[in-house]
């Protein structure tokens, strides 16, 4: 072979190694504290609230990986901005602080935009300051607003500030996005508290991601318990309707392991 038509051949191969370590990347299953992509989408329906849900336990599960690495400070106390176009509050309301995770409670800028247009200019704003932990939207529907150029806008703006973005769309269509993860939710039954029946157990969440650059597809039964975002296949978990004491959830607080040798009784 001459050189000339070796060096014609090179970029070939490497364009093949290219598409083998693509295909390999993609073949990598999502897992809790993998991390997360610069611009998601979660699609749910408005009469359950999974989609907020979802996309904060998501969002704070980054947050959490990002505290345990090298350059991370001992407290972050960057803002949230949560945006939603009106449509979005007729359908859900608005956030309940008392309701959202203790440590965010006191961190959310929240925006009421009455169009569509505003929201998304209101969303691209805010990931233009670096000075946030994350954006989380909700937009109602599939807006003419909405367009692949106003995703592709959102995730360019994502990706060259750092900031992430989450846009929750409810009851809306699979459209074209340039979303580099787009998950779609509904909710799963909890399994029974340990100590109270009766009680709301910690949120679950059938979660799909049909579409991903560096992921597999895939569906899970994720969990969110306050401290730690689990996630497992459905195949895996205890079934829903299992009375059994395997189906009991462990409670957050180990009330006999703090009472100690002091009996739990009112006195």
């Amino acid at each position: 072979m001459s050189r000339s038509a070796a060096m014609t051949d090179l970029p070939d191969l490497a364009s093949a190694s290219e598409i083998a370590a693509l295909s390999a990347a993609r073949a990598t299953h999502w897992r809790p504290g993998l991390g997360q992509a610069s611009h998601s989408e979660v699609f749910a329906e408005s009469r359950d609230a999974s989609g907020g849900g979802l996309a904060l336990a998501l969002a704070l599960d980054e947050l959490r990986a990002e505290q345990h690495g090298p350059l991370c400070e001992s407290e972050d106390r960057r803002a949230v901005l949560w945006v939603q176009d009106r449509a979005s509050v007729r359908l859900t309301g608005r956030p309940y602080r008392p309701g959202l995770p203790r440590e965010l409670r006191h961190r959310v800028i929240h925006v009421v935009a009455e169009k569509t247009e505003d929201a998304l200019f209101a969303l691209e704003e805010g990931l233009r300051c670096r000075d946030l932990a994350f954006v989380l939207g909700e937009i109602a529907g599939n807006p003419k607003a909405l367009d692949f150029t106003a995703s592709r806008r959102l995730s360019l703006a994502a990706e060259k500030h750092g900031v992430q973005l989450w846009l929750v769309r409810l009851d809306a269509g699979r459209d074209l996005s340039s979303a580099r993860m787009r998950w779609e939710v509904r909710p799963s039954p909890s399994p029974a508290p340990e100590w109270n029946a009766q009680a709301p157990g910690t949120p679950h969440w059938r979660a799909e991601l049909f579409r991903a650059r560096r992921h597999a597809p895939g569906e899970w039964i994720v969990s969110d318990d306050g401290q730690t975002l689990v996630a497992a296949k459905p195949s895996d978990r205890i079934g829903a309707n299992d009375t059994g004491p395997d189906a009991r959830q462990a409670h957050p607080v180990d009330l006999a392991g703090t009472a100690g040798d002091r009996s739990l009784a009112a006195r």
